[in-house]
């Protein structure tokens, strides 16, 4: 790998305002005067994504996908210029390339697309060129219908670790935290940084609700070998390294973490027969939403089924469902907005048994009843009361004694 070449990608909220506009560039003007070939991708200025969301739904109530995407890419397009322009007066060449200009292909989904290839022909000869390269965050262009595409929350992430992916590139992602931690900060005052995590953790860890990397940019990296340090946009100090995992050393847990984005679904009514569970799931997935936690109870005849969503894929999963009526007759469907999930993540779970059990004993001595329960090798998770997912957390991060670092066995 050519770790002569750097991808730096920098969250909204790093580019907040014009002053951090030149902080940034600066941080990228420094890289490139140590001698690296630098390539930045930045998100949207704060919250101007929102604000897009918010327009298109003030003119209409139902966006249409390719016209939400064709407004959505400009914030990242907007940033990219204007950082730009500030690398240029600080006295470095610096380009502006939009997702598609960069080469990131992608499906044809709008929205939610997925990153096939890069072909970083053009960064690559800007790079040869001297120049500071910046890429679009979050946008890709689809070969298939010739449209502009968004890559989904986060999806900036996923274009900087493809990035580094395609160049052979060492890949920084700053934000306004300093890493990866045991625990939100901000509901875990002692929450420790963790100096280095496994690919698998972090998946689990963005798939349960934190949110310094996006879930499908962690895949890519652990797909392709791109070690990541999550670092601050405003320190110099050492961030996480997330990176394959040392068989040798893995805490029992690693971190809580925590989700108040989730909507619980139950139908009840559906006939019990082979193949609905199927049905159902497949008309949901086919709407691209990500079902998390299920569980299916029969009573007489009839099944009872709850899942979990995210609270942005409500609408869609409430279309799925009603498709499905008049192949399985009538349902009922319950919406549950008043619950949230908190987990458990440690690769060293698989060879230590009692975790659950240590976990449902403590969220009991806080008078905290449990919903739903779900698990993997490396994580348990529960659906529980949304307010009181704080006291949830705090609980969990002192019965683990997640403060203080772990001792190797």
């Amino acid at each position: 790998m050519d770790f002569d070449t750097v991808v730096m990608k920098f969250g909204g909220s790093s580019v907040a305002d014009p002053e951090k506009v030149k902080h940034v560039a600066q941080r990228l003007v420094a890289a490139r005067e140590r001698g690296l070939r630098v390539v930045g991708t930045v998100s949207a200025m704060g919250r101007t994504t929102d604000g897009l969301i918010d327009l298109a739904h003030q003119v209409s109530p139902h966006p249409d996908g390719r016209e939400l995407d064709m407004l959505l890419s400009t914030g990242e397009r907007i940033a990219c210029a204007l950082v730009a322009m500030a690398i240029h007066d600080l006295g470095q060449e610096a380009v502006s390339l939009t997702g598609s200009q960069a080469g990131i292909l992608t499906d044809s989904v709008h929205t939610k697309a997925k990153i096939r290839e890069i072909r970083a022909e053009r960064v690559r000869e800007a790079l040869d060129g001297g120049k500071i390269v910046l890429v679009a965050g979050f946008q890709g262009f689809s070969r298939e219908t010739m449209d502009v595409t968004t890559l989904g929350r986060g999806g900036t992430d996923a274009t900087a670790v493809a990035l580094a992916a395609a160049l052979g590139a060492a890949c920084e992602i700053y934000s306004d935290v300093p890493g990866v931690f045991t625990a939100d900060p901000r509901i875990v005052p002692g929450a420790r940084k963790l100096p280095a995590i496994s690919y698998e953790e972090m998946l689990e860890m963005s798939a349960s609700g934190a949110k310094v990397l996006m879930l499908r940019a962690v895949e890519l990296a652990r797909n392709h070998g791109v070690r990541i340090h999550a670092r601050s946009t405003f320190s110099d100090e050492e961030g996480t390294w997330v990176q394959e995992g040392d068989e040798m050393e893995q805490p029992i847990v690693s971190a809580v973490t925590h989700s108040e984005n989730d909507v619980v679904f139950t139908l009840t009514g559906i006939p019990d027969r082979p193949g609905v569970a199927a049905m159902i799931f497949d008309v949901v997935a086919a709407a691209q939403v990500n079902v998390d936690t299920i569980i299916q109870n029969v009573v007489h005849g009839n099944a009872e089924m709850s899942f979990s969503v995210p609270a942005e894929d409500v609408p869609a999963t409430r279309g799925a469902l009603e498709s499905t009526r008049a192949e399985l007759g009538p349902f009922a469907v319950e919406e549950n907005h008043d619950l949230g999930k908190v987990s458990l993540i440690g690769a060293g779970m698989r060879s230590h048994p009692g975790v659950a059990a240590r976990m449902f004993r403590t969220l009991a001595e806080n008078g905290i009843n449990l919903q739903m329960i779900s698990t993997s090798p490396i994580k348990i998770s529960c659906m529980i009361a949304r307010g009181e997912i704080p006291a949830a957390v705090r609980a969990l991060h002192d019965a683990f004694e997640l403060e203080s670092a772990p001792v190797a066995e």
